[in-house]
């Protein structure tokens, strides 16, 4: 197995190498641009936009317990009385398409406390005028987990160097406004866990997982917009057969004005994470093990 060190160098390198590949053919024309989605995210996942130069995106977000289902209903006061994942932090548009984020996850599975480092880069932005037809962009984060370290070797939080507290997820992020009403995004992913858990039988996880993500994106007023989005992870370990589920979820957004955006939202992913809810979603939408969460961001213009 590849040591940890050398897997971060190897990642380091592809990230680098990938970011001045599609940066060399980055496309910005002298067309109106398009405003695919309102915010810098869908509901987990995150969108086509970036902030502005100079913006400051101040953001708080929470998913609370099962809703329904056998850890729901009205002893949890259908979930409410529960938090699987918390998250607060910043954004910030250090260039027109350069966007780069500080955050702190609670953390919802066995690695917690989590520090995300994270840079979103626009290659090409849509243009309502000009002769580009859709949008692209690629996204990168470095995860860390703080939590204390175990004694246990038998858990995941035992960490016998620095580098297995890491993980690191990459996508490039393809969007189209198809119209006024309907905005759609694909974001193709991979994410890397420098440790991973062993399930019953012996079997070791994967510590590279390739995913495929969508959203969606329905306009019901000038304010108002329905969101989707989800992932199909490519794994032979990470099936229904043996406990895993796509991540789902749904949710209304309102854009108050005075740089607000709110959003209230149902998904099955009990963390906030790529490199949580990807790979590690147990929840069944079929099972009533879906999620009341809500999303606050506040923008500020710095400079």
């Amino acid at each position: 197995m590849p040591k940890p060190q050398i897997m971060f160098k190897k990642a380091i390198g592809l990230f680098s190498c990938l970011i001045a590949l599609l940066a060399s053919i980055n496309s910005f024309g002298q067309g109106t641009p398009v405003r695919t989605f309102k915010d810098t995210r869908v509901i987990n996942a995150q969108s086509i936009e970036t902030l502005k130069k100079g913006n400051l995106d101040f953001r708080v977000g929470h998913r609370f317990g099962d809703l329904a289902g056998d850890n729901g209903g009205w002893q949890t006061f259908y979930g409410l009385e529960n938090s699987t994942d918390v998250s607060i932090g910043f954004d910030y548009g250090l260039t027109e398409y350069t966007m780069i984020g500080l955050h702190r996850m609670k953390g919802s599975n066995e690695l917690r406390q989590l520090i995300n480092l994270s840079i979103k880069q626009q290659l090409m932005r849509e243009e309502i005028d000009g002769d580009k037809p859709f949008g692209l962009a690629v996204f990168g984060l470095v995860s860390v987990s703080t939590m204390p370290n175990s004694p246990n070797p038998d858990l995941l939080s035992h960490f016998d160097v620095f580098l297995h507290r890491v993980g690191y997820h990459f996508q490039i992020i393809l969007s189209k406004k198809v119209s006024d009403r309907l905005s759609l995004q694909l974001h193709p992913a991979w994410t890397h866990r420098n440790l991973t858990p062993i399930f019953d039988g012996g079997i070791m996880d994967q510590n590279g997982l390739v995913s495929l993500g969508y959203a969606g994106k329905i306009q019901l007023t000038k304010s108002t917009a329905i969101i989707v989005e989800g992932a199909f992870t490519f794994s032979d370990i990470r099936t229904t057969e043996n406990g895993f589920y796509s991540p789902l979820g749904f949710g209304i957004e309102w854009e108050t004005g005075g740089g607000h955006v709110f959003q209230l939202n149902l998904t099955n992913a009990t963390g906030m994470s790529e490199t949580d809810y990807l790979p590690y979603t147990e929840e069944n939408w079929l099972d009533g093990q879906f999620r009341l969460g809500f999303t606050v961001g506040r923008q500020f213009k710095i400079r």
